[in-house]
This record gives C-alpha cells, sequence and structure tokens, in this order.
C-alpha cells in the first residue's frame, strides 16, 4: 500500500510546486523562530580542556573514602548504583566542580558504566560540569522572585554592577561564578539568591551589594563572611512581619470538640 502511495505523493508535489513557480505571487518562506540559535550542546556534550580531561587524576581523599563506605551502608549491595547523586555531590565538594574524572572515579566506585554516570551528572544543573568561581552566585529569576520585593530584575542588575559581570560568567580573580536559576523554594522571602550551599532572602539591591563585599572580605577574614537567611527587613526567617496572624491556638486533638456542641 505504501509503495503505491508514495508515488502519487511525489507526483502532487512536483505539480503544486510547478504550479507555485509558475504563478506570478511571490511566495515568501517564513521561519518557525526568528530568535537567535542557542547552542544546547554543553548540557550533554563533554568536550576536552587542559582542566578538565581523562587523563587528569582524580581520587577521593582518605576523609571522603570514609564518608562515601558510610553512604554505601544505605543501599543494598546489588544496588550500590543507586549512591550516584550524594557520591558525584562529594566529587564536586572535594574537587570544585563536577569533572569528567570525577564522573570516571564515581563509576568505578560504584561499578557502573561511566555513560550511566554521565547521564545523572549531565541531567541534573546541581553538577557543575565546568569549574565555577569560590561563591557560586545563583539568583532565582522564576515569578515570585520577579514580583517579590523590589524584583529579581534588580538583584540581577546589583550582581552585575558589582561584580562586573554577565550571567554565565565567572570574575578575573576566579571568586565569583554568577548564574540565573529557575525557583529555589524560598518564595516567601522573595526576592533571594543561593551562593553555594546557603540561601539570602529578602534581598535588596543595597543588601545585595553589601553581601557581596562582605564574601570578598571575608576571602582573607573568615569572620566577615555574611550571616545566611534574611537580609534584613526586620524579620529573623519567614514569619510574617506583622507577627503570627494565625494557629495561634494548641491545635485541635482527637478529643477536642467545639465549644459550642
Amino acid at each position: 500500500m505504501a509503495s503505491k502511495i508514495a508515488p502519487l505523493l511525489m507526483r502532487t508535489a512536483v505539480v503544486r510546486s510547478g504550479c507555485r513557480a509558475s504563478s506570478s505571487r511571490v511566495v515568501q518562506n517564513r521561519a518557525f523562530s526568528v530568535a537567535a540559535a542557542r547552542q544546547s550542546d554543553v548540557l550533554m556534550v563533554h568536550r576536552n580542556t587542559p582542566d578538565n580531561n581523562p587523563n587528569l587524576p582524580f581520587k577521593f581523599t582518605p576523609e571522603n573514602e570514609a564518608i562515601i563506605t558510610e553512604i554505601l551502608k544505605r543501599y543494598p549491595p546489588q544496588y550500590k548504583k543507586a549512591a550516584v547523586m550524594p557520591i558525584l555531590d562529594l566529587g564536586q565538594r572535594q574537587h570544585g566542580f563536577t569533572s569528567i574524572s570525577v564522573m570516571n572515579e564515581v563509576a568505578r566506585i560504584l561499578e557502573m558504566p561511566p555513560m550511566r554516570v554521565y547521564e545523572v551528572a549531565s541531567f541534573y544543573t546541581m553538577y557543575n560540569r565546568t569549574p565555577v568561581g569560590k561563591f557560586h552566585v545563583q539568583a532565582c529569576t522564576t515569578t515570585p522572585c520577579q514580583l517579590g520585593g523590589c524584583g529579581s530584575d534588580a538583584i540581577v542588575k546589583a550582581i552585575k554592577e558589582n561584580l562586573g559581570i554577565k550571567q554565565g560568567e565567572t570574575t578575573a580573580d576566579g571568586l565569583f561564578t554568577f548564574i540565573e536559576v529557575e525557583c529555589l523554594g524560598a518564595c516567601v522571602n522573595a526576592p533571594m539568591v543561593q551562593i553555594n550551599d546557603e540561601y539570602y532572602e529578602d534581598l535588596t539591591p543595597e543588601t545585595t551589594k553589601s553581601l557581596l563585599d562582605a564574601l570578598k572580605a571575608s576571602v582573607g577574614d573568615a569572620s566577615k563572611a555574611p550571616k545566611p537567611g534574611v537580609q534584613g527587613g526586620g524579620r529573623d526567617t519567614c514569619e510574617n512581619s506583622k507577627g503570627i496572624t494565625c494557629l495561634t491556638s494548641e491545635p485541635w486533638g482527637v478529643e477536642t470538640t467545639r465549644a459550642d456542641l
């Protein structure tokens, strides 16, 4: 059936094409998108570089090997490959980023095909497969942070002005890498940024610049490191700025009934 239909389709296409060509009308070809093409193979393709190639050795420290032993106790021996994510994270913390050598070592330890480890590392954005700065600044620009407080646009602008870099870049001294990310789950304290493992919330352009300056100063003096959490605003966590307005009484138990019954 297919062999009978195919020639008919081809003849129809030729005839229609010929009609269009002979017509006086000008046929305009329009692209599906007018946006500039953006190469995304960096998300899944490894390219050898001087600081990231399989010839660079990587081994876990004795301290981290002990941690790996404890991690593997959580899983049955036949399912130890399920530990790939925490061990990749451990390798990233030791090495600074998840290099190809880190992934190969994790594959060796868990007796997995290296490709299976590459698939995990290239899927989750928490794994940095290229070097990042000492302070990895991740600014949330999802809707709640766009709308909350001064808005994330003002925070992004403050970061770019203070560091002198754009999204996806690292400062010349290697201290800061700046990227935009999706929701980090601290919507009630928007706008916010994550720097390494810490959240800094309720930000304004002024507190953002002060935060970055404090991080710069902390390189030589750890006592100057800024406190994570809410940066000003009159509250310590995510409570209402006017105090508790609901759930002020003891929760009902199985023996609690309404007073009017």
